[in-house]
């Protein structure tokens, strides 16, 4: 008799156990953990795991616990749709991520088809929101937005420069000076080159040397912060001074160390430092505290946490389609980054862009400020 009430004792316990392990929620971050672009992957990992920890402290997702689950696309198309299938067999049904449009696109798809909501904190190309699939949203504005702050900064500002547009041939880096291209053509300013790099390429002498032939003050430059430095740098080295424009793919202070001396005076797009917002002070100060700076996209990830969490709770379910219908239509939701909601297609209805400038701060660093 003993020997069997242990038994149902044990099993009884063993049921409770597995069900309180199956009722954890698991949001995937995804992004480039490792790699070039590691430095991003950092910041989305970083401001999910912080948000998720706040909030499970807070009592969770419609009163489950939440449980981060990382996957590294190395910023590479194909690794990204294996992460996607990779969270849809541990059975995620929220994923904050990816980083770069080239790879949000692809694993979409992945997320579509399996009932994932899938909301990018970077994720720029306008394409990534306008196939009308149920489960796209972004804490982030599109690249048709910030090219048209661009364009009209270029027109504004270089009207009678020599400008040359130089993108990395991603959806992200070309999509971006695309639309830069299209506004400052229609401001009524032509370039006078239009060149593709490879992501990777490390020697652009070739190309600066195009750009002295042709006279070229003014250099826009589509893609991320590795190449963008590098490009900086042998700008400098050959002796040709253009002023530089970039978008929010060089928002990393890695930029400076790449670039030296070089970076100073960048121009560069990006949206209102959501550091400075009065919603994240208590958390940029938790996150400086533990050795952190959440720059750049660290606070959109977090705000991303945030926004699954708020749609569950209006709709009273933890079924994603369910949380997609209510992140349309029962916003704008409070966040670290400020109020957001979203329109049909699941980008945000108060997209902002502003231009930055590096140079050297008070602490004797390089940084970008907001001009």
């Amino acid at each position: 008799m003993k020997k069997s009430l242990l038994s149902a004792v044990a099993l009884t316990a063993l049921v409770a156990f597995g069900g309180s392990a199956w009722a954890e929620v698991l949001i995937g971050v995804a992004g480039p953990i490792t790699g070039p672009n590691a430095a991003f992957g950092a910041q989305l990992q970083k401001g999910a795991e912080q948000a998720a920890a706040d909030i499970n402290a807070a009592g969770g997702i419609n009163g489950e616990q939440i449980k981060i689950v990382i996957g590294d696309d190395v910023s590479d198309a194909t690794q990204g749709v294996s992460v996607a299938n990779k969270f849809v067999a541990d059975g995620v049904k929220f994923v904050v991520g990816h980083f770069n449009s080239g790879v949000s696109i692809p694993a979409s798809e992945v997320y579509a088809e399996n009932g994932v909501f899938q909301i990018t904190p970077a994720s720029t190309n306008p394409k990534f929101t306008e196939r009308g699939l149920w489960n796209t949203f972004r804490t982030c504005g599109r690249d048709d937005q910030q090219g048209a702050v661009a364009g009209a900064y270029l027109a504004a500002n270089f009207k009678d420069g020599k400008v040359a547009i130089v993108h990395d041939k991603t959806p992200y880096g070309q999509g971006l000076a695309d639309e830069t291209k299209k506004a400052a053509n229609a401001a009524g300013v032509t370039e006078v080159m239009y060149e593709g790099i490879n992501v990777g390429d490390k020697d652009f002498s070739a190309l600066i040397a195009k750009m002295k032939e042709a006279g070229v003050t003014v250099v826009y430059y589509g893609g991320l912060h590795t190449e963008a430095g590098l490009i900086m740098r042998q700008l400098a080295d050959q002796g040709l001074k253009a002023a530089v424009m970039s978008g929010d793919g060089i928002v990393s202070n890695e930029l400076a160390s790449i670039a030296g001396d070089a970076v100073d005076g960048t121009l560069m797009t990006f949206a209102p430092d959501p550091r400075k917002n009065p919603n994240a002070k208590d958390i940029v100060e938790k996150f400086r505290a533990s050795g952190f700076e959440p720059e750049a996209y660290t606070l959109y990830s977090y705000a991303a946490v945030q926004i699954i969490v708020a749609a569950a709770a209006a709709a009273g379910d933890l079924d994603a389609t369910k949380v997609a219908e209510a992140a349309k239509a029962k916003g704008p939701f409070l966040t670290a980054i400020g109020d957001i909601g979203f329109d049909e297609k699941g980008d945000i209805t108060r997209p902002d862009y502003v231009m930055y400038t590096w140079k050297k701060g008070d602490d004797g660093k390089y940084s970008y400020f907001e001009q």
